[in-house]
């Protein structure tokens, strides 16, 4: 297995772990919610905020994870009756206007609106957190596809990845 395959394995595994906790921390805080609103008697403001958020989170870091497990949702009707030399030329087309998307909308936008929300110093409404660490997510998961995608490319170059 070579350096880039362990790294690769490595991101996807972290990328796993984070994506449980988050999953774990996002039911926990439901059902909290429901706990408290129909056992106590009362409502805790902040779980809902804190769940939009969780699956937000989770929702980016999944696009990202699946990109890099090539396992996101494809139409291949077209592509299946390509001969193995375009299957290989589409493949690396799709995978530079995945970069490209991930590095002008995801980390560019991405790392815009983080800034302008930090410089604004707006807050969440009820958990009164910088949104700006909320939509940090966007900047980082495009990150990591860039990378996959780079990944992906060399792994064609060198027909590892079947088309």
């Amino acid at each position: 297995m070579s350096r880039s395959e362990l790294v690769f394995n490595k991101v996807n595994r972290l990328l796993e772990l984070f994506m449980i906790i988050i999953f774990a921390l996002l039911v926990l805080d439901v059902l909290f919610q429901v706990f408290s609103r129909y056992i106590l008697g009362t409502s805790f403001t902040w779980t809902e905020e804190f769940a939009r958020f969780s699956l937000i989170w989770m929702t980016i870091l999944g696009a990202a994870y699946l990109n890099g497990k090539r396992e996101h949702l494809s139409m291949d009707f077209l592509y299946q009756k390509f001969s193995d030399t375009n299957k290989r030329k589409a493949s690396i087309l799709i995978e530079v206007l995945v970069f490209l998307f991930a590095l002008i909308i995801m980390v560019i936008g991405g790392l815009n609106l983080v800034y302008t929300t930090l410089h604004l110093e707006q807050l969440s409404g009820t958990l009164r957190i910088p949104l700006g660490y909320v939509y940090a997510i966007m900047p980082f998961s495009g990150f990591l596809i860039m990378c996959f995608s780079i990944y992906h490319i060399s792994n064609i170059y060198k027909n590892k990845i079947n088309n």
